[in-house]
């Protein structure tokens, strides 16, 4: 981890992180989070779910396994204890903070009327920023799928993105 990570945890400043949740306890995670006074954030993407008399649709987890939550590095005992959270998200051996760009671009896809869902990390692809429509400022890494254009936007840390059907002349490279 570099030093300005270090002096960013150590300083009191609130920083969003990624926790990871035991099985199908994201819901849970966050309500907790939520009843403990800590900023959450958990994504969420409608899908249909058949039953063998009915089909329902139903809220799931955009990002399975994972919850978002924003507090200050020496207040992260609150957050690590709750009951469904396995740990912190980090690289190596030590957490660290999620850049609050990629925060802001989930709750901006989570506002839209578009229809987004969970799509591949991906480790190629152009990055670009939307210019107009809904998503404007946005950036993510744009793909070309069946001949319609796909906008990922990516969270870096924990490996996992949405996707958004998009016209390819709404984004300009970043």
């Amino acid at each position: 981890m570099n030093q300005t990570n270090e002096t960013n945890q150590t300083n009191g400043a609130l920083r969003w992180f990624a926790l990871r949740t035991r099985s199908r306890h994201e819901k849970l995670v966050r309500d907790r989070l939520a009843a403990q006074g800590i900023e959450q954030l958990l994504p969420t993407v409608k899908k249909l779910s058949q039953w063998k008399d009915r089909k329902k649709e139903v809220e799931a987890p955009l990002f399975s396994g994972y919850c978002f939550a924003r507090f200050a590095w020496p207040d992260r005992l609150a957050a690590q204890t709750i009951s469904g959270v396995v740990e912190i998200v980090g690289g190596g051996d030590r957490p660290e903070p999620i850049p609050d760009e990629e925060i802001e671009a989930l709750k901006t896809l989570m506002a839209s009327t578009l229809r987004y869902d969970a799509h591949p990390y991906l480790h190629e692809g152009m990055t670009v920023e939307v210019v107009r429509g809904p998503l404007q400022g946005v950036h993510g890494i744009l793909l070309r799928k069946e001949k319609r254009h796909r906008l990922v936007i990516a969270v870096h840390l924990i490996q996992q993105a949405a996707a958004v059907e998009i016209d390819v002349s709404d984004v300009a490279p970043a």
